[in-house]
């Protein structure tokens, strides 16, 4: 079996308020902690792999669990943020009034954000990259953002991105899904600090 665990990363002080996108924002101390912790929680989970997103927020949440099993991380662009192009660093209460905000996140499947990327863009590079891991590089665990992680739940599903914000994605969870059998066998699993 092909197990990816998707690992969102922690918390940092834009969290909700502000869409950080490809910035370079670090994590927050309740961030740090839930890293830890995360680490923790997953001892006595088999991982053979660990691929990161080149964020900072991202390579530091998976910083823990690396040191903990001794494992290298791949840096992998194609776990990367959504490109969100014009949207990237502005506060969400000022896209609400944002017409090409609003067609976003109503036709996910096909807006693009104005100088970025669209979703299944995103989803592709990302299923790509999940394809082509080696048969010994499972179980994975991949450190990644909230919309890639929701974007590959709905693929593998086959519900389609208008279905994406029926799913959460909290700072440091983790997903996991069997890319041979289509099953999604967790979904947001959270372990508080």
């Amino acid at each position: 079996m092909r197990i990816v665990i998707l690992v969102r990363h922690g918390t940092h002080a834009e969290v909700g308020q502000i869409l950080s996108g490809r910035s370079e924002i670090a994590l927050g101390a309740g961030g740090r902690a839930e890293a830890a912790a995360l680490a923790t929680a997953l001892d006595g989970t088999p991982v053979a792999s660990l691929h990161v997103s080149p964020r900072r927020r991202a390579r530091e949440t998976a910083t823990p669990f690396a040191a903990r099993r001794a494992l290298t991380a791949d840096i992998a662009p194609a776990l990367d943020e959504i490109d969100f192009g014009a949207f990237t660093g502005r506060a969400f209460a000022d896209l609400d009034g944002d017409p090409e905000w609003f067609r976003w996140n109503a036709e996910r499947a096909t807006a693009r954000c104005p100088g970025g990327e669209t979703m299944a863009e995103a989803c592709a590079r990302a299923e790509r990259y999940l394809a082509q891991l080696a048969p010994d590089g499972f179980p994975a665990l991949c450190v990644t953002h909230c919309d890639v992680i929701r974007g590959l739940v709905v693929q593998q599903l086959g519900i389609g991105f208008e279905r994406l914000f029926a799913l959460e994605c909290d700072p440091a969870s983790r997903t996991t899904i069997d890319l041979d059998s289509g099953r999604v066998i967790a979904l947001n699993e959270r372990v508080r600090p």
